[in-house]
């Protein structure tokens, strides 16, 4: 029996060396809950900075631009083709070898004078920090199914608290040392971890289909999809939560910029912080999951999002209502993404990678939506219409789980 505080994996093929059985350990969950907010971080860290890269390199607007697009593009790229990696390769190995070529795209970005050069480091960057979810796929297949749902929100927890501290940390830093330090901190902490890793996380000794070839590796993510119905009900949930999410986040500042408040862009960058609370609330989510309360625990979840809305709208005339929403949003998005990945993993642990590269790709079709959306609306209609518009993204949702929730069992019943 493992001590207290450790996990046992299910798995026979994988081995920490040549060592015994390797043990799941909290201290091993923690690692794996720092690296995947680390390199989801990267995805982030140039919202604040645009300004002075755009001054820097005397870049016209619409190139400005490109830099957040580009990078969100490499990452919907690389959920698609590297991702799915995972199912057929040594995980650690791929794992180290993708942190190594983040470094280097990086540091490609730090020391980029030009703005091709710019792009073209963002967009590798992007495509790399994908690591993140062959992160999450290792950490569930370690698990065993008792557990999983734990594992899976401790994790999934470190990813949403990069993706909110990413901002204000970028914002610090570069106040402290300029832009280019923000990415030349972050390669010599992934460089770090990149060892680290490798040294803790076992490799397989067995690695399931090994003959499957790469085209048809990535056919069988469209064909999971086409066959398993619970996936794409899990996926159109993680397409619809994260879009609310990227409502709210890019749409905020713009009022928080105007009056009353004119706030900074530190302090608007410091309301992630705000968010971090509910993102570790939400971690419960994963151990109702493992109590059999998946279906619940989504509806109940739904319903906070569909809330949080209320008390956002009234943000122009309040902060504490501003900072009650962002709690109550982050808890509810991040308590449906735990369950979803725990839920559609237990469908085919041996395609664990593309199962969740797959539904992530729906998670980048939301928040693209929700971006291009919030800011276009803002413009023409004011905060309000940005609260409406994230609202019925929140209630479709609901009334997705609604009339869905009695249609099949959950994933989770056949692990």
């Amino acid at each position: 029996m493992p001590g207290n505080g450790e996990i046992t994996t299910a798995r026979t093929g994988v081995r920490a060396g040549d060592g015994p059985a390797f043990v799941l350990s909290r201290g091993v969950v923690l690692l794996f809950a720092v690296a995947c907010g680390a390199a989801v971080a990267n995805v982030y860290f140039a919202q604040p900075l645009l300004v002075t890269m755009g001054r820097d390199l005397a870049m016209s607007p619409a190139l400005v631009g490109g830099v957040v697009a580009l990078t969100q593009v490499g990452y919907g790229l690389g959920l698609f083709f590297l991702v799915p990696l995972g199912d057929v390769t040594d995980r650690r190995r791929l794992i180290v070898a993708q942190l190594l070529l983040l470094v280097v795209a990086l540091a490609v970005v730090a020391a980029a004078r030009t703005a091709v050069i710019l792009l073209a480091g963002m967009a590798a960057m992007g495509l790399l920090a994908v690591v993140t979810q062959t992160l999450v796929a290792f950490a569930a297949s370690l698990a065993p199914p008792a557990g999983r749902g734990r594992v899976v929100g401790l994790v999934t927890g470190g990813v949403v608290i990069g993706i909110l501290v990413a901002r204000t940390a970028s914002g610090v830093i570069a106040d402290l040392a300029g832009w280019r330090s923000v990415y030349l901190a972050s390669a010599a902490l992934t460089a770090v971890l990149a060892l680290v890793l490798h040294r803790v996380l076992p490799r397989h000794t067995d690695v399931p289909q090994p003959a499957l070839r790469y085209g048809r590796l990535l056919r069988s993510t469209i064909t999971l999809f086409a066959r398993e119905r619970p996936l794409r009900l899990r996926a159109l949930f993680g397409l619809l939560i994260f879009a609310a999410f990227s409502t709210l986040w890019s749409g905020v500042a713009l009022p928080l910029s105007e009056a009353p408040y004119f706030l900074s862009h530190s302090a608007i960058g410091a309301l992630g912080l705000i968010g971090v609370a509910g993102a570790l609330a939400a971690t419960v989510a994963g151990r109702l999951n493992d109590r059999g309360l998946s279906r619940r625990t989504t509806g109940v979840a739904l319903a906070l999002l569909a809330a949080s809305w209320l008390p956002l709208a009234f943000t122009r005339s309040s902060l504490w209502a501003l900072v009650a929403g962002v709690i109550l949003l982050d808890l509810a998005v991040q308590a449906v993404h735990v369950t979803n990945q725990t839920l559609i993993h237990a469908l085919h642990p041996d395609a664990g990678s593309r199962l969740i590269g797959g539904y992530m790709v729906f998670y980048s079709v939301g928040s693209a939506t929700g971006a291009l959306a919030a800011t276009s609306l803002y413009t023409v209609a004011g905060w309000g219409a940005v609260c409406a518009l994230g609202a019925a993204f929140s209630c479709l949702g609901l009334a997705l789980w609604a009339f869905t929730r009695d249609d099949a069992p959950d994933p989770s019943a056949r692990s």
